[in-house]
């Protein structure tokens, strides 16, 4: 299914992991601009079979269609109620039982982000995974993985700066919406 959806968009494809030595890990998203971002990048894990799951506002999870959305891998949240949810998804992810890729946009908007939330790391950190980078970019109409960073030997800093350089020239389907200064 993903490989038809990213042909019939004109996408391709292009992972520079090897997918099959990463058992579980935070998978980060972006540049998150538009809610086509997610029909690519989701295509894309498809035809890379990750299996993905993302927390989502819970009001997604809950109409006639929410089933869709749990189908596609989303875990419904309700952002009222305080919950530690960089313990549970570290949870989560050390259950070496079933394998996932947690996905994250740490932007936490399709607006302009002065800077990242640094959740995506401590969930890795918790979860004792890898980071990976997973971008769509709009100027290439190219989607992939293709940069990782490790909270076991990479501080936050670190990752951040992994994450700035490797976004750097992938363009966003609305440029003005995508900071590349993440640590700002």
């Amino acid at each position: 299914m993903g490989q038809l959806i990213l042909f019939l968009m004109g996408w391709k494809l292009n992972n520079g992991i090897n997918l099959k030595q990463i058992h579980s890990c935070v998978l980060v998203c972006a540049p998150h601009t538009s809610n086509w971002d997610f029909v690519v990048t989701v295509a894309a894990f498809w035809k890379m079979g990750i299996p993905m799951k993302l927390f989502i506002k819970d009001a997604w999870t809950k109409p006639w269609y929410g089933f869709i959305i749990k189908a596609l891998g989303g875990i419904g949240v309700n952002r009222k109620q305080r919950q530690n949810l960089t313990d549970y998804a570290g949870n989560l992810l050390r259950n070496k039982s079933e394998r996932l890729y947690l996905v994250n946009t740490p932007e936490g908007t399709r607006k302009f982000a002065e800077k990242w939330k640094k959740g995506f790391y401590y969930i890795a950190q918790k979860g004792e995974v890898p980071i990976l980078f997973a971008y769509a970019d709009y100027a290439k109409k190219e989607a992939g993985i293709n940069a990782m960073a490790d909270p076991k030997i990479h501080t936050l800093e670190q990752t951040l700066q992994i994450a700035e350089d490797f976004y750097e020239n992938i363009e966003a389907k609305f440029p003005e919406k995508f900071n590349k200064k993440i640590q700002s």
